[in-house]
């Protein structure tokens, strides 16, 4: 008898899904074969445990396909699920809801961060709920993340736009100047680079509507004109001085 299948999954505590080849048994004809080999049978050995670790599992890949994340982050959101889980303390709690807060912690912690409506988006589970299950995590784990920052999403808003290198430049010094001057203080860096995106693209001749842009970094047009029109208030003093505009700051609307 030999046994074949897939590595072993050491995240998982017990049994796992293997596939042995079995001889023919004289009462049971049914192990061969139209053409007379021995057939495969699967062979499930699987604790309670593990089924719910697999099934967490599954539904972090499946959302990390969905957003587009290389597979260590989703290896990362399943080790944290582990340690939450063998913690025993959110017993009560959805594990969909579980399985979402550790992508979206493994996310800013790798440095690859996703908005957390992005991540919520590509969830069952209402973002409420997943805020308080992060922030138990966060206690249980004893651990904490990196504060996310403007830059962390310029680079992919810009580029799901289809804006260049140079506008993306422009944005992020528009954006760290308007909080250097305190202009956004206690808005998100998700809406002050959305805003900032919107000016600095406005001033170098780039029209991008404020949906447009909406829809690429999850934040609401309404948001975005908030954040903006503080932002405009010294826009004069936000673009740097080495790039040509193709509008001046003083010109930008309201």
């Amino acid at each position: 008898m030999c046994r074949v299948g897939a590595g072993e999954n050491f995240l998982l505590d017990g049994g796992d899904l293997s596939t042995m080849i079995s001889g023919p048994s004289p009462s049971d004809s049914r192990q061969l074969d139209e053409n007379g080999k021995p057939m495969y049978r699967n062979r499930r050995n699987i604790s309670a445990p593990d089924r719910v670790l697999l099934s967490a599992f599954r539904e972090i890949s499946q959302m990390g396909e969905h957003l587009n994340l290389p597979k260590s982050i989703s290896d990362h959101a399943n080790l944290l699920f582990k340690q939450v889980h063998e913690t025993k303390n959110l017993r009560g709690r959805s594990n969909d809801a579980v399985s979402t807060a550790c992508l979206y912690m493994a996310c800013r912690q790798e440095g690859v961060p996703r908005t957390f409506k992005e991540v919520c988006a590509v969830s069952r589970v209402s973002k409420k709920e997943i805020g308080k299950v992060f922030k138990k995590i966060l206690k249980i784990l004893e651990t904490n993340v990196q504060s996310v920052t403007v830059e962390d999403f310029m680079s992919r808003f810009c580029g799901n736009l289809n804006l260049n290198i140079t506008v993306q430049r422009v944005a992020n010094v528009v954006a760290r100047r308007a909080l250097n001057l305190n202009l956004v203080a206690g808005r998100s860096p998700v809406s002050v680079a959305a805003a900032a995106i919107y000016m600095a693209a406005y001033a170098l001749g780039y029209r991008k509507e404020k949906r447009e842009i909406g829809d690429v970094a999850g934040c609401a047009e309404a948001t975005i004109t908030c954040t903006y029109r503080a932002m405009h208030l010294r826009a004069n003093e936000l673009f740097p001085e080495d790039v040509k505009l193709a509008i001046r700051p003083e010109e930008l609307p309201l």
